[in-house]
């Protein structure tokens, strides 16, 4: 009878591990990306009961925020470090330009396209990101929506493999290696194994943007880094720059108020140039050396482009009229008014008007004596440019400018910044809420349509 009992009670426990082996147990999915649906529930398993938990330690004592806090602070230091490193360079660069002009204008040059072709390839990473980031949350959306689905094709899995398979969102990795490997043993049922397929490639596709979405965001914050260390060195070389044309020309304070009181007396950009050039002595005094300098050197009757790579001229290299083709865009920035259009008042862009980045650099498309460099009207801050041969740049709409009247500036160099809003009319800027710079150039004071002086392409762009 013993034995009898001893047998009956073999097979029941022996009968009921066979079943336990085949339960799936509670997964770390149902927590990790399906909360509603504890599959131990589901299967009608008993939850075993909770464990009186330790108090909790508090969020400025546990080991986590402390550690935290200590990175934080390492990282901190390091950058201070690195900044009081760039500090010292700069000054030891800055050092030994001293008064030569030459130099001084071709680093300004130099770091400012750095910084222009650092902002474009920011540009170019923020939209590529987009749309990964977009097909990244769909195919999360479409896996969430098909829960129900997921969960029984993972539990058909753990059931096969007698293993809790990894959180399918936390770790998608895992996950996929998880049901290739069952599909590949045959572990998964034939009648699951279609949606189990269709769950891998949408895992294997979810992964796959991971990876690439991570080596984009890495590249990325490498990129704003390097664009914070030039811009850095940039301000430093313009302030340099300003400090040697301020010992030059002692006088730059008050010429500069007498422009501002000059430039109420306007009331349209035509006269205001007038006025510059005709009553303010450091104005009239480019005007005239513009007027007086002559057509620039040409080889073969062709501009001779090679005068553009000497820093230290002090007038243009190329006449303004032959340089058609060659200049590139004052910013980077989309263009949202082509010349000749509406300006929705019932006119015509007289300009273009270019949609640029909160903060971006500002470079001069020419060669050109500075006659203006102010606040005018609804232009917000406007800087107007004497090219020669009867030509005039304005450009407007920036938060900063960095140069001073009667200046001679060389293409490509830094002369302006942007600010974070429009600070250009809304008839300019098609009350764009992102920074708008507003380009005219004119001949002889009528507004010209400038396309055919913008570059085609990157390589033919005017730099000094």
């Amino acid at each position: 009878m013993q034995h009898k009992r001893d047998t009956a009670s073999y097979s029941a426990s022996h009968a009921g591990a066979a079943r336990r082996r085949w339960l799936p147990a509670s997964l770390p999915l149902s927590i990790a990306m399906f909360p509603a649906y504890p599959l131990a529930a589901a299967h009608g398993q008993a939850t075993p009961p909770a464990q009186q938990p330790a108090p909790p330690a508090t969020a400025e004592t546990s080991p986590d925020a402390i550690k935290q806090r200590e990175q934080e602070l390492e990282a901190a230091r390091e950058q201070q470090r690195k900044a009081t490193e760039l500090q010292e360079k700069l000054k030891a660069d800055i050092a030994a330009i001293g008064q030569d002009r030459s130099k001084l204008n071709q680093q300004l040059i130099d770091i400012a396209g750095q910084v222009r072709g650092v902002e474009t390839r920011i540009a170019d990473a923020e939209a590529r990101l987009q749309p990964l980031d977009g097909r990244e949350r769909d195919i999360r959306a479409s896996l969430d929506s098909r829960r129900s689905e997921v969960i029984e094709v993972l539990a058909a899995l753990q059931r096969a493999g007698r293993r809790t398979p990894p959180a399918l969102l936390v770790r998608p990795e895992d996950a996929l290696q998880s049901l290739r490997t069952a599909m590949l043993l045959g572990a998964v049922v034939p009648e699951l194994r279609v949606r189990a397929e269709k769950l891998a490639t949408d895992l294997g596709e979810l992964v796959a943007l991971r990876k690439t979405i991570s080596t984009e965001r890495d590249a990325l914050a490498a990129d704003r880094d390097k664009l914070r260390e030039d811009q850095t060195r940039l301000a430093a070389l313009v302030d340099e720059r300003q400090r040697q044309q301020s010992a030059a020309e002692k006088d730059m304070e008050a010429e500069g108020a007498r422009a501002i009181a000059l430039s109420k007396q306007a009331d349209n950009l035509q006269t205001l140039i007038a006025k510059m050039e005709q009553d303010l002595k450091s104005a009239a005094k480019a005007a005239a050396t513009a007027s007086l300098q002559g057509a620039p050197a040409t080889v073969n009757g062709k501009p001779n482009l090679g005068a553009l790579k000497d820093p230290a001229r002090m007038s243009p290299a190329v006449a303004f009229a032959s340089a058609k083709g060659l200049f590139s865009y004052p910013v980077n920035g989309t263009k949202i008014r082509e010349f000749g259009g509406s300006d929705g008042a019932g006119g015509v862009q007289k300009g273009i008007s270019l949609a640029a980045k909160p903060g971006a650099q500002v470079t001069t498309p020419c060669d050109g004596w500075v006659v203006y460099a102010g606040p005018f009207r609804s232009y917000g801050q406007l800087l107007i440019l004497n090219a020669g041969g009867g030509y005039h740049v304005l450009i407007a709409g920036m938060e900063r400018i960095s140069v001073n009247i009667g200046q001679f500036v060389l293409a490509g160099e830094p002369v302006a910044t942007m600010g974070s809003t429009s600070q250009v009319a809304s008839i300019l800027a098609t009350n764009a809420s992102q920074p708008v710079l507003y380009v005219e150039f004119r001949k002889d004071g009528t507004p010209i349509d400038p396309g055919p002086w913008w570059a085609a392409n990157e390589g033919e762009k005017v730099r000094g």
